[in-house]
């Protein structure tokens, strides 16, 4: 089995405090094996009975195509059953448990964040709507779009990467337009335009590297403010949601170019490689170029760079 499949199987069977980590599923080790990941339901359901256990993915956005069966999907707390053609919408960071009628049928599409950020740049609102879990009928064309994917995901030719980029833009603007026309009609509370403009802000300033002040004020509140509104949403404070922007442009320069690791510690904003080699190694357990040359390895997503020195 190769390396980064086994980490999918591994993910489901650590436990703390009842929920179930996932820090080694596709796209939250070190490794960034491929620019989706694409299953069968029965492919790791049928490990466990069927039955997957409340967990939670920090850095992947999953949606599942259920095309044949019946089954319960649980969501922050809420019970959902459904039936065959069911789409199911489950962002990063929402807690979320199966429960599959045996040889239940269907796909599950999973994207890290690095790959979101790529596909969702310059599309407006698109991310928080897809950040919002939901349990819906699936659309006709999503089988048809998903099954593609699937064929994509385990074919060797060429253009491989560029397909399946296209291919999962579709997808996730097609369970964005899903989302908005299933969701309630109510305006967005003020904390979520909050967050909203939060996130659009980190977007477009992450590599001058402001400070959570310097958010709260072209927000016109105070940071004291700012980090209720984020930890409320999130779970985390304002300067996590910053940095960890700050790490995964950084990963994803190092699996997807070949700069070297000094440039991209300038273009990233910082005025010493050296600073953020210590940085990436904190957050990431390995150094830059261990983590390069992981990914660039023979089920990594990078080719291996050739002027990767730093």
């Amino acid at each position: 089995m190769p390396k980064y499949v086994q980490y999918l199987y591994d993910s489901n069977m650590k436990l703390h405090n009842g929920i179930v980590l996932s820090q080694g599923l596709f796209g939250e080790s070190t490794l960034l094996p491929d620019v989706v990941h694409c299953e069968t339901i029965a492919a790791r359901s049928s490990l466990y009975d069927w039955e997957l256990a409340p967990h939670r993915h920090d850095r992947l956005h999953q949606v599942i195509l259920f095309q044949a069966g019946a089954g319960v999907a649980h969501l922050d707390g809420g019970a959902y059953p459904f039936g065959p053609m069911t789409l199911i919408n489950v962002p990063p960071g929402i807690v979320h448990a199966f429960s599959f009628e045996p040889d239940s049928q269907g796909f599950v599409v999973t994207l890290a964040d690095e790959v979101l950020d790529f596909i969702l740049t310059g599309v407006g609102d698109v991310r928080y709507t897809l950040g919002q879990p939901l349990v819906c009928p699936a659309e006709p064309g999503l089988s048809a779009l998903v099954q593609q994917i699937w064929h994509e995901f385990n074919s060797l030719t060429s253009a491989r990467a560029l397909i399946l980029r296209s291919l999962c833009a579709t997808l996730l603007g097609l369970v964005a337009r899903t989302v908005s026309q299933s969701g309630p009609a109510d305006a967005k509370s003020e904390q979520m335009n909050f967050l909203e403009r939060f996130e659009a802000l980190v977007e477009e300033h992450f590599l001058q590297h402001w400070g959570v002040a310097n958010y709260a004020r072209v927000l016109s509140i105070s940071p004291t403010h700012l980090g209720r509104i984020v930890r409320a949403a999130t779970g985390e404070a304002p300067s996590q949601r910053i940095n960890a922007r700050v790490l995964r442009e950084a990963r994803r320069k190092l699996a997807y170019t070949n700069l070297r690791v000094s440039t991209i510690a300038y273009e990233l904003g910082f005025a010493d490689p050296a600073h953020f080699s210590r940085v990436f190694t904190r957050a990431a357990g390995v150094s830059p170029r261990t983590f390069r040359n992981q990914v660039a390895g023979p089920h990594g997503a990078a080719a291996a760079p050739t002027t990767a020195s730093s």
